[in-house]
């Protein structure tokens, strides 16, 4: 059976020369949609071509099918596979002027680019949906409606309060030059957005086979319980409205716990945390949002790209996973094995350190090398990772190669990016709680957080646990979020609405302990220039001089082109304070 996976990949020469003949007919905003229903529902045998003749904008918006190519264009601008966490303090790959505060005004931003695009494709769709009654119509419309949002909040997320347009205005168009809403106007307009989505979307259980991994009422409210929260402690750390967000991060996610549509994966027994970001992740109970992929037609070649120096995690996340008790490693009664051997510190810790970093001296599946398919860590050649910790997170199984047998294809890889699952609206949950009332009780940690320690044998977070161990339960509510969620791309923003990103972003990014240790006496880190970058505890140093400016960086600039195009045309967008 030919699956909405299948039919999302789908792109034939046939489909290129119909673009040809597309582009002379029809203006850009249809004709990327009519060009995406071909790439997305070309699934037929034969595709049944639409005649030149008889497609115009006025005809087009009538039927279920229509409205479904528009929605499916919708898709694409999905997250891909990418360096996550990198601007943040847990994985570093080469300095990012994000992470470590070097970064400058810059004429154009590529997510506010491609947010209002995407954006004005939408407000197309809701425009001509408006005297529509068709069910499977309102359906594709909440689809769009759940991307509105989800484009708002990638904007929101970088810049705070920003222009909402909510009309598909051509470029003479004045009201292109909206002012900026407030960052409450624009966090409400999100979440009404999602509101109203779920009303006309199917739960997951509900999509037939052809249509798994399109937007469900699942989605829309993990998405709302993800802005909520997001919004609820921004406004916490600084003397806001937190309270009316919190309480929205607790409903939308109790919602996607009681709907009994998501489970966690345990298709792997003690190992499905690892299997989970594999191929055998794909399509679970626990995926709620993916960026699709399939062999052969639209593929990624991320675990090359990871390979060894390629994207490393840091001192900062190995410190963070707990012992095999559940107790912090700086902790005296930890049973932390210390640093003098290679594998040392990787001993009796939480399972998921070693199912997201590599023990030194493991064998793993070197990819796209099938003629020496084993890498031995550290004697593999690409043992001098920047930080010495090297990526398992991600890492394929599978030797794959094209017919040289060394160097990737980028279509080899396919299995998806987990955008939104399970395991996030439980830890939304637990700490929304948490923020909201100053506790929480071990039945809701038993119905979210020690369901994830469960699935790697970890002890349970319990208040007797927190007393006993003289620890703090909202530290570890958020230090079991980082681990769980560690290299996907949430750090960043963590950090900020904590309010704690002046202190973790300003400070050093440290890698292995080298001093006294088996390292030592290991090429490169033998090495005069190694021995010299070590701090006063005998860690590798791997970037100084780093930035977080307070009353700057917890926003970042507006493209300064968009705001030289707002003045020309009498209208002024203002820029985000310090920049």
């Amino acid at each position: 059976m030919l699956t909405f996976k299948n039919c999302i990949m789908k792109y034939t020469l046939q489909n290129k020369l119909i673009f040809i003949k597309l582009k002379k007919l029809f203006k850009p905003s249809l004709l990327g949609i009519l060009f995406s229903g071909l790439l997305f529902t070309g699934c037929s045998e034969e595709l049944d071509l639409i005649a030149e003749d008889n497609v115009t904008d006025a005809t087009f918006w009538q039927t279920p099918q229509d409205f479904k190519l528009a929605a499916n264009n919708l898709y694409n601008g999905l997250d891909r596979h990418g360096f996550d966490d990198t601007e943040s303090d847990i994985a570093f790959n080469f300095p990012n002027s994000v992470s470590n505060g070097n970064y400058q005004l810059s004429e154009t931003n590529g997510q506010w680019n491609s947010s209002y695009t995407y954006i004005r494709d939408i407000n197309t769709i809701l425009e001509k949906s408006e005297d529509k009654e068709d069910a499977e119509i309102l359906r594709y419309v909440a689809e769009a409606r759940f991307f509105r949002a989800w484009y708002y909040w990638k904007l929101l997320r970088l810049f705070g309060g920003v222009p909402i347009i909510t009309q598909s205005l051509g470029a003479q168009d004045p009201d292109l030059y909206t002012s900026r809403s407030s960052r409450t106007e624009t966090v409400d307009f999100i979440l009404q957005d999602l509101d109203d989505a779920v009303a006309d979307l199917p739960l997951k259980s509900e999509l037939d086979g052809s249509d798994v991994g399109r937007i469900t009422k699942g989605t829309a409210l993990s998405l709302s319980a993800r802005v909520a929260l997001f919004e609820g402690t921004w406004q916490k750390y600084r003397n806001g409205n937190a309270n009316v967000y919190l309480d929205k991060a607790i409903s939308s996610s109790n919602q996607v716990i009681n709907s009994n549509q998501y489970a966690l994966y345990t298709g792997k027994d003690e190992e499905s945390y690892r299997y989970l970001f594999l191929q055998n992740g794909d399509d679970s109970q626990e995926t709620i949002l993916d960026r699709r992929y399939e062999r052969n037609i639209l593929g990624h070649d991320m675990p090359y790209q990871y390979d060894g120096t390629g994207y490393n995690p840091t001192r900062k996340l190995a410190d963070l996973y707990l012992d095999e008790n559940g107790i912090p490693i700086g902790n005296s009664q930890s049973v932390f094995q210390g640093y003098d051997t290679f594998e040392s510190e990787f001993q009796n810790r939480d399972p998921r350190m070693t199912m997201t970093m590599i023990i030194p001296g493991q064998e793993t599946v070197r990819v796209f090398f099938p003629n020496d398919p084993i890498a031995n860590w550290p004697d593999f050649p690409q043992r001098n990772a920047n930080t010495g910790y090297i990526l398992y997170k991600y890492m394929s199984e599978d030797p794959i190669a094209n017919n040289s047998g060394q160097m990737g294809d980028a279509s080899l890889f396919d299995y998806d990016r987990h955008l939104i699952r399970y395991a996030e609206v439980l830890l939304i949950y637990a700490e929304a709680t948490f923020e909201k009332n100053g506790a929480i009780s071990d039945d809701d940690l038993d119905r979210t957080i020690n369901l994830l320690r469960d699935r790697v044998n970890m002890p349970h977070l319990t208040n007797t646990f927190v007393g006993t161990y003289n620890l703090d339960m909202l530290e570890e509510i958020r230090r079991e979020r980082t681990i769980e969620l560690a290299l996907e791309g949430f750090r960043y923003d963590d950090l900020r609405r904590w309010k704690i990103a002046e202190t973790e972003l300003s400070a050093d990014i440290k890698g292995i302990k080298i001093e006294g240790t088996e390292w030592a006496t290991r090429e490169p880190y033998s090495l005069p220039s190694f021995q010299s970058r070590v701090d006063e505890n005998g860690f590798l140093i791997v970037e100084t001089s780093r930035v977080f400016d307070p009353q700057k960086h917890y926003l970042q600039p507006l493209p300064t082109r968009e705001i030289a195009l707002y003045n020309e045309n009498g209208a002024e967008l203002t820029q985000n304070p310090g920049w």
